[in-house]
């Protein structure tokens, strides 16, 4: 549906998006995850035909966003991080001349505009002006006016920045709605927002792809080793040569204590961590040495996000172009 081929964007000596490849399917929520200035901002708008690639492709359903943009276009719909809002309209105006510039007009811009305003529940709202909103609202104007001419994809860049907690719940609820009948695409760099609206997530640092699964998948393929903690009577040796002999222990990091046990961080690569836990316990009881502590710690997607992301934060002082940082800075 979506289909992205060594996309490259550079400023100068500064590569903001480097060789990105991927394929967006039909009937998904997808999430781009990555630090400040990991390049999020800047695919999307590359994405949606706002900003010109270095290198690479975009097709929307066959059609290049470039060489065939009308036809692109018309396939998608599309909120920035600052929704383009005139703030002297109300909704009612400004819906209508954003629906009349996507080519709606009488009967069938009358009836997108009655469906948006009732998905987007701008009802009470609707013939107040735009600058008297709330910043919720103000996103979900600007979600309104992405969802005019009936898109079959919608690209959200940071929908729920600045939101308050009750507005971020509202703006995810109706985010899950969209995606029941469209591809919805959005960028993020809060690990519990993606984790919570999207079933597929890509994550992004310093311009490159660096995982492209299902939340699920990404745990099975990354979330690996597990972390198990304990306390143990043995000398440090004993306890090297106890643990070599479990299966399933990767690593393990002693650190000796002043009443002469010794805590252990060990490392699994099991596909149960509880299972090795067990072992450990038993490996423990035949040598007759006690166990004093042992804990489990399960990685989760924040674990995923440091390891692929640590230290990839793109600078955002003077040495990064002028142009990059107003397109670029999710």
């Amino acid at each position: 549906m979506i289909t992205v081929e060594h996309l490259t964007k550079r400023y100068g000596d500064f590569t903001a998006v480097d060789d990105l490849s991927f394929e967006i399917q039909e009937g998904h929520v997808y999430g781009f995850l990555g630090p400040n200035g990991a390049g999020k901002s800047t695919t999307m708008n590359i994405m949606t035909g706002c900003l010109s690639p270095t290198e690479g492709s975009v097709r929307i359903y066959g059609h290049d966003i470039f060489q065939e943009p009308n036809q692109a276009k018309r396939l998608m719909g599309y909120l920035p991080e600052q929704p383009p809002l005139y703030m002297n309209e109300t909704p009612e105006e400004y819906l209508r001349f954003v629906g009349e510039a996507k080519g709606l007009r009488g009967g069938a811009l009358e009836e997108q505009i009655r469906g948006v305003v009732e998905q987007t529940r701008l009802q009470e709202v609707y013939h107040k002006p735009i600058s008297a909103l709330s910043k919720g609202y103000k996103q979900r104007v600007g979600i309104a006016q992405a969802l005019l001419g009936d898109p079959k994809v919608v690209i959200l860049d940071e929908p729920t920045v600045g939101l308050d907690p009750l507005q971020i719940i509202e703006i995810r609820e109706l985010i899950h709605q969209l995606g029941r009948d469209r591809t919805v695409i959005l960028s993020s760099h809060i690990l519990s927002e993606i984790q919570t609206m999207c079933d597929q997530i890509l994550i992004i640092a310093r311009g490159k792809l660096v995982a492209f699964d299902t939340p699920e998948g990404l745990e099975r393929a990354l979330l690996a080793p597990s972390q198990i903690t304990l306390t143990a009577e043995a000398g440090e040796d004993e306890v090297r040569e106890i643990l070599s002999q479990v299966e399933h222990v990767v690593q393990a990091e002693l650190t000796p204590r002043e009443d002469g046990a010794v805590s252990v961080r060990v490392k699994t690569d099991g596909d149960s961590i509880y299972d090795v836990s067990r072992a450990i316990f038993f490996a423990f009881a035949r040598r007759n040495r006690a166990l004093l502590e042992i804990s489990l710690k399960k990685a989760n997607l924040e674990d995923i996000f440091l390891e692929l992301t640590e230290g990839a934060g793109q600078p955002a002082g003077p040495e990064a172009p002028d142009e990059m940082k107003e397109v670029d800075e999710a």
